[in-house]
């Protein structure tokens, strides 16, 4: 059986990063879906690298900087070499409220730096541009991050929620590692684009909210409603009608991975990253527990058969309701 520490590593794209297929996306950290405390954030973070995470997803907007501040003691004494470590740019706090996008040169150089001083580190792995402006061509981005890479304060880049002609002219401007964007058996569509094109020029894809934002955990399999205090209700798949519909999906996953031995999550963690070793997923959590459940997908054995079952199942498309708000979809897939 595979585990975090003996998994065959996945290379990004054609950069000199490796890591295991599952890794740990860091923005729950910063309070996005309840209260995290700094000190125990710290010791989870440690003991999950003790336990084979060697991936960390961060961003300089997960709390405004605080998710970097916080990773920033967690990787101190020794742990920072133990890991790749990923953060981004792009997205900005507007006067007022709201949030807006930025993909001017002179602001990705500014944002590294930021980073690089939050961080307390000398060079950054894997620098991503969060979300791509539509007011700057990607070229102009992509060649700022470029000037990163050969300055030595950043060791390979890549961009989100990108469209294929988008990943196309960035990758033409300089190599991506990967290309990171939302991709689970929930929410297929842009993503199962976005894969053929990645896979065609060699990119790593880097699946984030792989569980569907929970959706395929436990808690929502078990769930009849979600209470519209849910931090994830304001997203459109979890309300009301969606719910319903989306649960007739969910419940087919909890019933093929009863067959399988293994939880709704291991199974959807499983499908994904037995989908191709040019995927690793990165799976959310401030839980010891839930990161031993996604961990333990690693010993989960599909058949190319099987994955193109679970595939079947819940086709693509097949979801109730969008994966983001109105205003926050104009953003992604650009």
């Amino acid at each position: 059986m595979s585990d975090l520490k003996t998994a065959t590593k996945r290379q990004l794209g054609s950069s000199d990063l490796k890591c295991a297929p599952i890794g740990l996306g860091c923005m729950s950290f910063s309070g996005v879906y309840g209260a995290a405390d700094d000190d125990e954030t710290v010791d989870f973070v440690r003991a999950a690298i003790d336990q084979g995470i060697d991936f960390l997803d961060s961003s300089d907007m997960y709390g405004w900087g605080h998710n970097e501040d916080v990773l920033a003691r967690a990787l101190a004494d020794g742990y920072r070499d133990k890991v790749v470590l990923a953060t981004k740019f792009g997205q900005t706090q507007l006067e007022g409220g709201g949030m807006g996008v930025n993909g001017r040169p002179e602001y990705v150089i500014e944002a590294c730096e930021k980073s690089l001083k939050r961080l307390g580190i000398d060079v950054i792995d894997l620098y991503y541009q969060h979300r791509v402006d539509q007011d700057v061509a990607i070229e102009e981005t992509v060649g700022a991050m470029a000037k990163l890479v050969e300055q030595g304060k950043v060791r390979a880049i890549g961009i989100c929620e990108a469209k294929p002609d988008t990943i196309r002219r960035a990758h033409a401007t300089h190599p991506l590692a990967s290309v990171q964007s939302e991709f689970s058996l929930m929410y297929r569509v842009e993503a199962e684009q976005i894969y053929e094109t990645t896979g065609e020029l060699g990119i790593t894809f880097v699946a984030y909210s792989p569980l569907g934002r929970g959706i395929l955990t436990d808690q929502y399999v078990n769930a009849e409603t979600v209470d519209e205090s849910d931090p994830h209700y304001r997203h459109p798949r979890f309300n009301k009608d969606n719910f319903q519909a989306n649960r007739e999906l969910i419940l087919r996953v909890a019933a093929y991975g009863d067959k399988k031995g293994c939880s709704p999550a291991q199974l959807a963690l499983a499908w994904l990253i037995g989908r191709g070793d040019d995927i690793v997923a990165i799976p959310g959590t401030k839980r010891a527990e839930r990161l031993t459940e996604n961990a333990a997908a690693l010993g989960v054995t599909l058949t190319a058969g099987e994955v193109e079952e679970i595939s079947a199942m819940v086709p693509v498309g097949a979801a109730a309701g969008e994966r983001y708000p109105e205003a926050q979809m104009k953003k992604v897939f650009v």
